[in-house]
């Protein structure tokens, strides 16, 4: 059988979810590590991002297409129930966690401090500033949503909440947000419970993320 790679930057929290996805699948992988338009990247993605994935002559670009083949392609426990409603349920918050906490707490709040755009390099205070009044409402909600079971979505581990474990963990790492966590301590507590998952705590990155290009 071909090596199944899931390619892209260990920082990258996408990167990080298509890992945790084999592991909870049981599917052994290569990670190869590598940049944004890099050559092996810009060979799958027509955009050059990360993470993208090469199976044999199979090759995806997305990390959630990428779960989908995962749980598709192999044998194992499935990451995503068969009932309907269930499987849409976490589907939904995969899509928030993408569309709208992603943007706003990864691209724009930590991208001000490890992309600033500055002369000098230093954190973009201007952005940061701009974002924080937008980012205390979502960690409103997303520490409601997991206070019930410590789960996005039902009462056990899913897609959903390996989606948004990566995000809370660079939250962490960073001031405004680390009080952000300590003010909202249901989401602290659901990352302090799952980052020691297996499947998490083997994937968690050596590095900060680095330059969006």
């Amino acid at each position: 059988m071909p090596e199944l790679q899931i390619i892209g930057g260990s920082a990258s929290n996408f990167v990080w979810v298509c890992r945790i996805a084999c592991a909870e699948k049981g599917v052994p992988y290569t990670h190869v590590g590598a940049l944004p338009h890099s050559p092996e990247v810009d060979a799958i993605h027509p955009f050059g991002k990360i993470p993208v994935m090469r199976h044999g002559d199979v090759t995806l670009c997305e990390s959630r297409a990428i779960c989908l083949y995962i749980d598709r392609a192999f044998a194992g426990p499935p990451l995503l129930p068969t009932d309907a409603a269930a499987a849409a349920g976490i589907e939904q918050w995969v899509s928030i966690v993408c569309t709208t906490i992603d943007p706003l707490w990864v691209r724009r709040y930590l991208g001000a401090y490890i992309v600033p755009g500055t002369p000098d390099k230093s954190p973009n205070r201007a952005a940061i500033d701009a974002v924080l009044p937008l980012m205390e409402p979502q960690f409103k909600v997303m520490d409601q949503k997991v206070a019930r079971t410590g789960h996005v979505v039902g009462d056990s581990f899913t897609l959903a909440d390996a989606y948004l474990l990566p995000i809370v963990h660079y939250m962490g790492k960073f001031p405004e947000s680390a009080e952000l966590l300590r003010r909202f301590d249901n989401l602290g507590a659901f990352y302090e419970r799952h980052i020691k998952r297996k499947s998490v705590a083997d994937a968690v990155p050596t590095e900060m993320p680095g330059p969006r290009r």
